[in-house]
């Protein structure tokens, strides 16, 4: 059976910041989405892990349920995941991130390894080179509103049946949007290129790489790389593309459970 969460949110800087709760009785576990996602993408996780897990699954900042922001740097990411956390009066937690959430996991843990219990990078490379044309460029073509719902999904093309499931309806019946702005997406993306080495390297918590042997983003030299500098860190991979927790749900979970209990958190 599917775990029905509960919304909740908070107020960062006069915007809103909203989180899924999923309950439970055990340890909290705050997973971070990437871009064009929402926190409700790890629903099949917080159902596998059962109430042995507390999931708590943020919109991070410009995405599904949460206000958009002025800005999308590291910073500020990082400080919306500290007034979360302080917010639920969580002193110690694991988190996971894919993408774009995992930079933002890295960069709390070296900041705020205090508050790191365990660290799970999916598939995310730390060395990130910026090749001058974002990869999510393709949604600046992408309007954020339309009248209907119909018409939204209909322009989203071969997205239609990744997006039509998440659009939101605007105040007052005043239309539907996306659940993240194109410009914002591609200017948050475009911040997340670089070199994230001296984080990743900058804690010693226990920490596990899922790696998707398929993937666009972390190749495979820099997976063992990744694995063989950091010391405490597990290496696990998937069939699958960049997108793992989708590819594969059940992998995905098994492999995050496994750890979690072999890590002893």
């Amino acid at each position: 059976m599917t775990v029905q969460p509960a919304r909740a949110t908070l107020t960062v800087d006069n915007r809103t910041l909203s989180y899924l709760d999923f309950g439970g009785t055990g340890r909290p576990l705050v997973v971070l989405h990437g871009h064009l996602s929402e926190g409700a993408s790890f629903t099949a996780l917080a159902t596998a892990l059962g109430p042995e897990w507390r999931v708590i699954a943020p919109d991070q900042r410009g995405h599904g349920d949460s206000d958009r922001a002025p800005e999308y740097t590291r910073a500020g990411y990082v400080a919306d995941l500290l007034a979360l956390v302080d917010h639920l009066g969580i002193d110690r937690a694991v988190f996971l991130g894919h993408s774009l959430g995992a930079i933002n996991a890295i960069h709390l843990a070296a900041e705020r390894p205090d508050l790191v219990e365990a660290l799970i990078n999916v598939d995310t490379a730390v060395d990130l080179p910026d090749h001058g044309t974002s990869p999510l460029a393709f949604v600046l073509g992408l309007p954020h509103t339309a009248p209907t719902r119909e018409e939204l999904a209909a322009s989203c093309g071969p997205l239609a049946a990744v997006l039509g499931p998440v659009l939101r309806p605007l105040p007052d019946g005043a239309g539907w949007r996306l659940p993240f702005h194109p410009q914002d997406t591609v200017d948050s993306e475009n911040l997340v290129h670089g070199d994230h080495r001296k984080q990743w390297l900058a804690t010693d918590c226990p920490a596990l790489l899922i790696h998707g042997l398929r993937s666009q983003v972390l190749p495979a030299e820099q997976a063992r790389a990744m694995c063989s500098e950091r010391p405490g860190t597990v290496y696990r991979s998937l069939d699958t593309d960049h997108f793992v927790q989708q590819a594969d749900p059940d992998g995905f979970a098994t492999t995050v459970r496994d750890f979690l209990a072999e890590a002893g958190v």
